[in-house]
């Protein structure tokens, strides 16, 4: 037989979507792990749209997660998260999805690795890949993780149950620090001009930028930035030069794909989404435009919002500068598809500033089970 077939379920978790795994149905082995999820994806496909696979063409489409018995005495579940390349043979875990964040809790019930009663269900997960615990709430119906429900988020039609995301103290999961370089702005340099930056890692490592330094307004849809090049080519060299500050890479060309992500930030201003809704200035707090994996995010990878709402809060970052008056601890961050409602609880302590956690609200919703197909070579 050519082929071999794998048991696996495909879950939408937030705007994104993954194929998920028992971690005990894939080899122990970590280049053969890669070897399968590239084909299991469609990757790396020239075309950029990973027909061959079960990807969808871009960064929030081409995702894997791997679900086993906890590591952590505080978690019911192990989550490793792996995001694939679209156009490359690269898969990387360096980083996590906040998104597909959002299915590991109803998938752990579904599949028995947690036991949960009809009502709130409560699921602690340990991200492997940051080394932070999640706790997951989500209503319980019949045995099973409910999907029905009035609760909506920006990029998704229709509505789901609610699944309430407690990312606890999500500071420095990739580099040890919240504030890796221990500044609230960096000053980075591209073609003879400075740059003011934010290096922030908090769910996620994060670079921030003022959009008007990087001549953009920051309500451009993401076809408008990818349609400049030079400025694509920009932020990319930005990002790898924070890379090397944050510690993630000894020199720029080795900078990981998946992070740190690179968005610029700008002041509330009105817009349309991009189904056509229109936002109002007064809807929301601060503006950003986000890119992953080199494409521009169409709404926001989850975690660079948490990321976003931590920097905020912050004294002296760029988005404190331009956030307007946040009142409590939620800031409404406005992206190409709408506006996202963040919690951030800050601190300050004798040491520095502290995350003492990020709060997401969000929807997922099984969408196929059985088993995908992989050459059998790869056994």
């Amino acid at each position: 037989m050519d082929q071999a077939f794998i048991p696996a379920a495909f879950l939408r978790g937030g705007t994104s979507k993954g194929v998920f795994f028992h971690a005990k149905d894939l080899p122990r082995d970590r280049a053969r792990q890669e070897a399968i999820l590239l084909s299991v994806l469609g990757s790396p496909d020239p075309y950029g749209r990973q027909l061959d696979g079960m990807g969808g063409g871009i960064s929030s489409l081409s995702k894997a997660a791997l679900i086993g018995p906890p590591t952590h005495p505080e978690a019911d579940v192990d989550y490793l998260f792996a995001q694939v390349a679209v156009d490359r043979p690269l898969v990387d875990w360096s980083s996590n999805c906040g998104n597909l964040s959002a299915a590991v809790g109803p998938f752990a019930v579904d599949e028995g690795l947690v036991r949960a009663s009809d009502g709130e269900a409560l699921v602690r997960i340990h991200q492997v890949n940051t080394r932070r615990l999640i706790h997951a709430r989500f209503p319980v119906r019949g045995g099973r993780a409910a999907v029905e429900g009035d609760f909506a988020i920006p990029g998704v039609a229709g509505r789901g149950a609610r699944i309430r995301l407690d990312f606890l103290t999500p500071g420095g999961g990739a580099t040890g620090a919240l504030l890796p370089t221990g500044r609230a702005v960096e000053a980075l340099h591209h073609g003879g001009r400075r740059y003011d930056a934010t290096l922030i890692d908090a769910a996620n490592a994060c670079v921030f930028l003022d959009a008007r330094q990087v001549g953009l307004e920051g309500t451009e849809p993401p076809e408008a930035i990818e349609a400049d090049p030079a400025r694509m080519d920009l932020l990319d060299a930005l990002r790898r030069q924070a890379a090397v500050r944050m510690g993630l890479a000894a020199r720029p060309e080795e900078a990981p794909l998946a992070i740190p992500k690179v968005a610029v930030v700008a002041p509330p201003a009105d817009y349309s989404a991009l189904d056509g809704t229109a936002i109002a200035a007064d809807s929301h707090d601060i503006a950003v435009r986000m890119i992953s994996m080199e494409r521009a995010h169409r709404a926001v990878p989850l975690t660079g919002g948490m990321a976003l709402a931590v920097a905020c809060r912050i004294a002296g970052t760029v988005p404190h500068r331009h956030a307007a008056a946040i009142a409590g601890d939620e800031v409404r961050v406005a992206t190409p598809s709408g506006v996202l409602t963040v919690g951030a609880e800050v601190s300050r302590r004798a040491d520095g500033w502290f995350a003492d956690s990020a709060v997401v609200f969000r929807t997922a919703r099984r969408l196929m089970q059985g088993a995908v197909a992989v050459p059998a070579r790869l056994f």
